[in-house]
């Protein structure tokens, strides 16, 4: 599990195709740090350390992985957000994220304001009933709340510290993002859609 709260940034050294799969090395300051079959969220997508090597380690990627997520567009020289698994009893900042990545958005709008900056993002509109307003999404691994939500589009505000510690800094309109809904949504749109199975039946 994870908060959301983006601890590093680090950039991508190398992409090697492996089959179906995908092996990235990235290079971190928190590298150090890190161990063999530790989990780490990049991006909101959480992938196992494999390999560490001096400042770099090496994630892998499935093909179920990569289809589901932006990881099939990342380049060398990328940056990414980075977030170690959450420990119990640590203080939950944001919300709880399990690093599974349900789709992928879009930016459509970018907008300086004074002292923040807005973004607003499109989405497969069969997740509509996972956004709310004012609660919590968490995009490219970033815990963030929602306003002025859409049919199939949402907005967020980025804070300057947030702008310069994570990849919002280089997101420009276009740009692809890892989309992952509040775990706690995803399991009413379940109980609710059971419910409605058993009163039709």
């Amino acid at each position: 599990m994870f908060t959301g709260i983006i601890e590093s940034t680090a950039h991508i050294a190398a992409i090697i195709n492996n089959g179906s799969n995908t092996d990235f090395w990235v290079e971190s300051g928190l590298t150090s740090e890190f161990k063999i079959d530790q989990s780490v969220a990049h991006n909101g997508v959480c992938l196992t350390v494999v390999e560490i090597n001096e400042n770099q380690y090496r994630v892998t990627a499935v093909d179920e992985t990569l289809r589901k997520t932006s990881l099939n567009s990342w380049a060398i020289g990328d940056v990414l957000n980075l977030e170690r698994s959450l420990q119990l009893g640590a203080r939950l900042d944001g919300h709880l994220v399990q690093g599974h990545v349900d789709t992928t958005g879009r930016c459509i709008e970018k907008k300086t304001l004074d002292g923040s900056w807005l973004f607003r993002f499109q989405f497969d509109e069969q997740f509509a009933a996972l956004v709310i307003e004012k609660g919590s999404i968490c995009l490219n691994g970033v815990s963030l709340t929602i306003f002025n939500v859409g049919k199939n589009e949402l907005t967020v505000t980025i804070i300057p510290y947030t702008y310069e510690h994570t990849n919002f800094s280089s997101m420009e309109e276009g740009s692809i993002v890892n989309i992952e809904f509040d775990v706690m949504g995803k399991y009413l749109l379940r109980h609710q859609m059971l419910n409605n199975l058993e009163s039709a039946s």
